[in-house]
C-alpha cells in the first residue's frame, strides 16, 4: 500500500460518508489522480463506496448499510438539528421541529420526510396530533461514541458539546 492509498484511507477511516469533494480537499489530490486511488482502493475492498443519485458516499468496509443511512444523516445540518431535537425531546409536532431547526416548513418537510423514509425517524398519532420520534436511537448514539470526532468535526458546529453534556 503506498503512502496516498494509506493517505486516503485515513480520512476515509476518520470521516466516515465522505464525498469525493472532501477526499480531494482533505487529501490535496487533483481529481484524476484521486479517481485512479479511490478505484483501486474500492476494488482491493479497503474502502467501501454507495453511490447515490448525484453522490458518492465513501466509508471503511466495516460499516454497515445501516450504519452508512445515519451517518449520511449525521453529516447534514438540517436532517442533523431534526434528529438532535429528536433525542433531547422525543415525540415533537411538526411545528415545533420547524421551530427547533430554524429552517422553512418545506425543507423540515423534505428532509423529515427523508428521515422517515431512511427508518431513522416514525410517526404515532397522539391525540390525534401527528408527533416524530426517533428510531434508530441506539445506533445514532453508537456512531457518534464510535465516530466522534470525527464524524462530527468540521460540519458540526456544537452538535458534539450538546451530546457531551448527556
Amino acid at each position: 500500500m503506498t503512502d496516498r492509498d494509506s493517505q486516503i484511507q485515513k480520512i476515509i477511516e476518520q470521516t466516515p460518508g465522505i464525498q469525493f469533494r472532501e477526499i480531494m480537499r482533505s487529501s490535496g489530490l487533483k481529481n484524476g489522480v484521486l479517481s485512479h486511488y479511490l478505484g483501486k482502493l474500492e476494488k482491493n475492498g479497503v474502502i467501501k463506496v454507495i453511490r447515490g443519485p448525484r453522490q458518492s458516499r465513501f466509508y471503511p468496509p466495516q460499516i454497515t448499510e445501516e450504519e452508512s443511512i445515519v451517518i449520511k444523516a449525521l453529516r447534514k445540518q438540517t436532517p442533523r438539528d431534526l434528529l438532535l431535537s429528536l433525542i433531547i425531546e422525543d415525540g415533537l409536532e411538526f411545528s415545533q421541529l420547524v421551530k427547533e431547526v430554524k429552517k422553512s416548513p418545506s425543507t423540515v418537510s423534505l428532509y423529515l420526510s427523508q428521515l422517515v423514509e431512511d427508518g431513522l425517524v416514525e410517526t404515532k398519532f397522539v391525540s390525534l396530533k401527528k408527533r416524530y420520534h426517533i428510531k434508530a436511537r441506539d445506533l445514532i448514539d453508537k456512531l457518534i461514541e464510535d465516530y466522534r470526532p470525527g464524524l462530527l468535526e468540521k460540519p458540526t458546529s456544537g452538535f458534539e458539546d450538546i451530546f457531551n453534556s448527556f
